[in-house]
C-alpha cells in the first residue's frame, strides 16, 4: 500500500473513533455525575461516595489488559466493541442494584461498567497507531477532545435522564445510567462495523512492508514491567499517567457529595462537573499541538502546575462554589495535559511491537491509582474535610515533577558523557 492509503486509512479511523468517543463520553458522563451520589444514597452513608468512582475505575483497570490483549490478536476494532457490550452490561446492572436497594451489587455493576473507561482509554492509543511521529500527539489529542462533546453535554442530562427513568418507572437517579446503556451500546456497533480497516493491524502491516518489525508476539503482565525497567522515558510516562489520574479522580469524585452536603441542587452540580468535564478534553488537541512543538515533558509540567493551582485554589476557597467550580476547570486541564503529553511519550518510548502489551498495563496501572485516590479521597473528606484532601493530594503532583525532572537529568548527562 502507499503512504497516501495509510494517511486516507488513519483519517476514517480518526472519525470513527472520535464518534465513538462522542457516544461513549455522553453515557458514562451522565453515569458518573451520579455514581457517587447513588453509592450514598443506596449505602446510607456519604462515606460510601467514594466507593462509586473506586469500583469504576478498579473495573477499568480490570479491563484494560484484557482488553489489549485481545487488541493485540484481532485488533482495535473488536476490543472497542467488547469494552462498549461489557460497559452496557454494567449500565443496566446498576439500575437493578439500586432497584433492590442492594449496595455489594451497585458495587459490582460499576466495576462493570468500568469497562467504558479500558474503551475510552484505548481509544487514545488507537488513535496513534497509524500516526506519523510528527503529529502523533496532535492526532491522539484529537480523539481525545472529541470525547468533549458527551462528557460535557452526560452531566446535564441528569435531569431529562430522571424525568425519562420516572417515565419508565426506574429508581431515583438511575435515568443516567439507562441513558448510559444505549450510548454504550450505539459505540459498541459502530466499532464493530466502521472501525475498518482495523488501524493496529494496518500499522503492523505497514511496520512488514517497511522491513522494521514483525507481527507482535504475546506478551504478559512481566513483559510489560521489563520493558518499562528497560525505558525509562516511557517508566516515567506510566508514572505521570497514573499520578495525574489519582490526583484527578480524588478531588473529582468527592466534589459532588461536597457541593451536596452544602445544599447545592443537583443540576448545579451538573453544571460543575459538565465545566470539569470541559477543561479534560475541549483545550486537548492545544496540549497535543504544544506536545509536539515543545516537547512531551515540557507539557507534563505545565499539566503539574495547573493541577496545582487547582487544589490551592480549592483547599483557599472549599466552601465558595465559583472557586471550586474555577478549581474543577483547572484539575481538568491540568489532568489534559498531562495525559497528552504523557500517552504521547509512552507511545512513541517502545517499540511497535510492544505498543499494545505496554499501553494496556499503563492503563491499567492509571486505573488502580484513580481507584486509590476515589477510596482514600472518602476517608480523608470525612475525617478532615474538602479543603485539605486537596493538600494531602498536592504530593502527587510533587512526585510527578521529581520523576520528570530526574528524566531530564538522566538523559541530559547520557547526552554529554
Amino acid at each position: 500500500m502507499t503512504i497516501t492509503d495509510y494517511v486516507a486509512i488513519q483519517k476514517r479511523s480518526l472519525r470513527v473513533l472520535a464518534t465513538g468517543q462522542i457516544l461513549g463520553g455522553l453515557g458514562m458522563g451522565a453515569a458518573f455525575s451520579l455514581g457517587s451520589l447513588l453509592t450514598a444514597a443506596v449505602g446510607g452513608s456519604p462515606a460510601y461516595a467514594g466507593l462509586s468512582a473506586t469500583m469504576s475505575t478498579l473495573g477499568t483497570a480490570l479491563f484494560a489488559i484484557p482488553l489489549a490483549r485481545l487488541a493485540g490478536r484481532v485488533g482495535r476494532r473488536y476490543a472497542l466493541a467488547t469494552g462498549g457490550a461489557i460497559g452496557l452490561v454494567g449500565a443496566v446492572m446498576v439500575i437493578v442494584a439500586a432497584s433492590v436497594n442492594n449496595l455489594p451489587l451497585l458495587l459490582a455493576s460499576m466495576l462493570t461498567l468500568g469497562a467504558g473507561g479500558a474503551v475510552n482509554l484505548q481509544t487514545r492509543f488507537a488513535a496513534a497507531d497509524l500516526a506519523k511521529p510528527e503529529t502523533r500527539a496532535r492526532d491522539l489529542s484529537l480523539v481525545v477532545w472529541a470525547t468533549t462533546i458527551g462528557v460535557v453535554a452526560g452531566p446535564n442530562l441528569v435531569g431529562p435522564g430522571d424525568v425519562l427513568g420516572e417515565h419508565w418507572g426506574l429508581p431515583p437517579l438511575t435515568g443516567a445510567f439507562a441513558l448510559a446503556a444505549i450510548a454504550q451500546l450505539l459505540s459498541a456497533v459502530l466499532y464493530l462495523s466502521a472501525l475498518r480497516p482495523d488501524p493496529l493491524l494496518m500499522s503492523r502491516r505497514r511496520s512488514v512492508e517497511e522491513g522494521s518489525t514483525q507481527p507482535a508476539p504475546k506478551r504478559g503482565f512481566g513483559a510489560a514491567i521489563r520493558i518499562l525497567a528497560a525505558t525509562p522515558a516511557a517508566a516515567v510516562a506510566v508514572f505521570a499517567l497514573a499520578m495525574s489520574h489519582a490526583t484527578m479522580v480524588a478531588v473529582m469524585a468527592m466534589t459532588p457529595v461536597h457541593l451536596a452536603l452544602h445544599g447545592v441542587v443537583i443540576p448545579l452540580i451538573g453544571l460543575t462537573i459538565s465545566l470539569h468535564t470541559a477543561g479534560m478534553y475541549a483545550f486537548s488537541p492545544v496540549f497535543g499541538w504544544l506536545a509536539d512543538r515543545i516537547g512531551r515533558t515540557t507539557v507534563i509540567l505545565i499539566g503539574q502546575g495547573i493541577l496545582l493551582a487547582s487544589l490551592l485554589v480549592n483547599f483557599s476557597a472549599p466552601d465558595s462554589v465559583p472557586a471550586v467550580t474555577v478549581a474543577l476547570v483547572l484539575l481538568g486541564l491540568g489532568w489534559s495535559a498531562s495525559t497528552v503529553a504523557s500517552s504521547a511519550l509512552l507511545t512513541e518510548s517502545v517499540a511497535a511491537q510492544d505498543r499494545t502489551t505496554v499501553q494496556g498495563f499503563s492503563d491499567t496501572v492509571m486505573s488502580l491509582a484513580g481507584a486509590g485516590g476515589g477510596a482514600l479521597a472518602g476517608l480523608v473528606l470525612a475525617a478532615v474535610g474538602y479543603g485539605m484532601l486537596n493538600v494531602w493530594t498536592i504530593t502527587l503532583v510533587v512526585l510527578v515533577v521529581i520523576a520528570v525532572l530526574l528524566l531530564g537529568w538522566r538523559t541530559k548527562t547520557a547526552a554529554t558523557a
